[in-house]
């Protein structure tokens, strides 16, 4: 069961439902009865700029699943690329994505989901880093309400890489962010980060796995959320330690607000351990506002929407702080304002 042969074969019983454990909170089969025909083709050139084309001259627009397919980097060479997956319509679509950083490389990718209409997405992102190669990807996820999405990247890091990643997304009609990491150990470095900011009856579900596969290897997860109204989250996340994979450090965090009864969060960590010489560690939470605080800033003159606001962009500013690429991070902060303020 798969979005993409679902797409392809235009047979909505490949899709996955709840009964497959992984997409119990996404059920996709359960949604959509009929999938859409073939996104019709659109022209990039009529686009709008994108959220980041003002940070490079390197952009790539994938349109309804048409376009350029491949970003590789030389030994030792440094980029910063903006990739634009863009739907409009009501149609379904699939693209293909392969990113390659050779040793010693630097990539910052500016990654956007850019969405109009009622369509049926899938994209499909291969990461291979080699030795001493880093990355950090960033990613803004602005789907339509009645748009449906998956995003599904597989990262594979050789010794001494480092791999950062921060997906920040507002959520669609359904809206699936996954990662999936196979981690050599070897001191490579892995930072995977999240934040969501639903409303409406938005949904978003962010869902990673990371395989430590040898010694010496270091993850640091930390995802938060704010969901109001009737939106849903979902958080799964799986840290796989194997055996053998000895002085590994690997530490996850997930932590949500909810704004209104209706609002939902479904959260998931979990950790397999088959190594003894490891530190190893997760922590959820899920709650309300401070009622103290909040009282505290309207007893000061602030309005109630205000300072609920003002709460919330700090409550998930320690995620967005931890973005390296400063030009990035101050627009993502601006999107993730703005959003909050509505």
């Amino acid at each position: 069961m798969s979005v993409l042969s679902a797409i392809k074969t235009r047979d909505a019983a490949e899709l996955p439902g709840k009964r497959d454990e992984d997409w119990r909170w996404t059920d996709l089969r359960g949604l959509i009865r009929e999938v859409p025909a073939p996104s019709a083709a659109l022209d990039p050139a009529s686009l709008p700029a994108g959220p980041f084309d003002a940070l490079t001259s390197d952009v790539l627009v994938i349109a309804n699943g048409v376009g350029a397919a491949h970003i590789g980097l030389e030994p030792g060479e440094t980029k910063v690329v903006a990739l634009r997956v863009v739907a409009r319509g009501s149609g379904a679509h699939a693209a293909r994505i392969s990113v390659d950083v050779a040793a010693g490389g630097k990539l910052t990718l500016l990654e956007t989901y850019e969405g109009e209409g009622a369509y049926l997405g899938q994209t499909g992102l291969r990461i291979s880093l080699a030795k001493d190669a880093t990355v950090e990807r960033i990613v803004l996820a602005a789907d339509d309400a009645d748009g449906v999405t998956v995003a599904q990247a597989e990262v594979a890091l050789a010794p001494g890489a480092a791999f950062a990643q921060s997906l920040i997304t507002g959520g669609a009609r359904r809206q699936r962010l996954e990662t999936l990491v196979r981690h050599p150990g070897g001191h490579a470095n892995l930072r995977l980060d999240g934040v969501y900011l639903l409303a409406d009856k938005r949904h978003a579900d962010l869902t990673t796995v990371v395989t430590h596969a040898d010694v010496d290897g270091t993850t640091q997860q930390l995802t938060k959320g704010v969901v109001r109204d009737q939106a849903r989250a979902v958080f799964q996340g799986k840290i796989i330690v194997a055996e053998g994979a000895d002085r590994t450090d690997a530490r996850m965090g997930h932590h949500a607000l909810i704004l209104s009864d209706r609002a939902e969060v479904d959260a998931k960590p979990e950790l397999e351990i088959y190594a003894d010489d490891v530190s190893c560690a997760h922590g959820n939470t899920v709650g309300a506002l401070d009622e103290d605080a909040l009282f505290y800033a309207r007893q000061r003159g602030m309005p109630e929407a205000d300072a609920r606001a003002l709460l919330t962009e700090a409550f998930i500013g320690e995620v967005i702080d931890r973005i390296d690429y400063e030009p990035a991070r101050e627009i993502v902060r601006d999107w993730a304002a703005q959003r909050l303020r509505v």
